[in-house]
């Protein structure tokens, strides 16, 4: 049994539950919005721009003058109270460029009966959730090859509108548009063929900038619980596949998932990436946390969890 995306399993309890009352993207997108807008509210305290000296209207700090500088940067109220001269700097909100990308490719619709939302809803939701916390903080978010980067207020408003137009989901953006000291955040199930994920990493990872890989998946296929005769089906390829003793492939399903995800830990470590593990039985706000710790510039570069 090969673990890849072409290979997502399905509970026939679900399979109505995921094509007959799966919403197409522009019908879910308000209501995903919505919770977005709610979510991002609810983690955004605390969440600070990159902080540096430069123009701006804010105090930064004081610090000694340098011989050669104009005199006209000495602040001479803070140098009268001792024998040093000083320089009044203030804080430069530095905008920074954040490439969003969710996976809304077939095998993202799926959701069992553990689980309220499909995969690819709650990527959604973390996305938009993100982009509205980076526009609270002037940062420039933007979906590669397909919009520009932009530093807008509604900038969740705005990805969620160039999704209502994307001709063909991929699981992967396209890498050119991506630029050094830029940040690139994947929210995916990444059930892909390893080789492929490993090119797409290689390529970004060549640009110079940084990755934060989300790993999106439904509680059931964790677990594997699956008794039985059950008909297993391809959402990618509309292959169907039927076992007489489910149970039988639980361990080998499981091994080979943990190693597969082993793999794309170590590739995002020795990247210098971050990877969170998030699971749609569980809060949205757990990974949009570790997200903020890591674009904040937080010493972890990999993070993990049963999120």
């Amino acid at each position: 049994m090969a673990l890849q995306k072409s290979d997502s399993r399905i509970d026939p309890a679900t399979w109505p539950n995921v094509i007959g009352e799966a919403r197409t993207v522009a019908e879910a997108l308000p209501d995903l919005l919505v919770e977005a807008s709610h979510i991002s509210s609810s983690v955004i305290a605390g969440w600070h721009g990159r902080r540096r000296s430069g123009p701006g209207e804010s105090f930064w700090q004081f610090r000694p003058f340098n011989m050669g500088e104009p005199a006209k940067r000495i602040d001479w109220r803070r140098s009268a109270r001792d024998d040093h001269l000083y320089v009044r700097e203030r804080e430069w909100e530095a905008a920074h460029t954040v490439w969003l990308w969710a996976d809304l490719s077939p095998s993202m619709l799926f959701q069992s009966k553990l689980a309220k939302v499909s995969k690819r809803d709650r990527a959604i939701v973390l996305m938009l959730a993100l982009a509205d916390m980076l526009a609270e903080t002037g940062e420039r978010v933007g979906l590669p090859g397909i919009t520009r980067p932009f530093s807008d207020r509604r900038a969740a408003e705005r990805v969620a509108d160039a999704l209502t137009h994307l001709a063909k989901p991929a699981a992967f953006p396209d890498a050119t548009p991506i630029k050094r000291f830029s940040d690139v955040v994947l929210i995916a199930d990444m059930l892909d063929p390893i080789e492929e994920i490993a090119a797409w990493i290689a390529r970004v990872a060549g640009t110079g900038a940084r990755g934060h890989l989300v790993q999106v998946l439904d509680p059931i296929e964790e677990t594997f619980p699956f008794e039985g005769r059950i008909e297993f089906h391809d959402l990618e390829r509309g292959i169907w596949l039927t076992t007489g003793r489910a149970e039988s492939w639980r361990k080998a399903y499981r091994d080979r998932l943990e190693a597969h995800r082993a793999e794309i830990r170590d590739m995002a470590k020795r990247a210098g990436w971050t990877y969170v593990l998030h699971h749609t039985d569980r809060p949205p706000a757990e990974p949009l946390l570790v997200l903020h710790s890591s674009l904040s510039g937080g010493s972890e570069t990999l993070s993990q969890g049963n999120y």
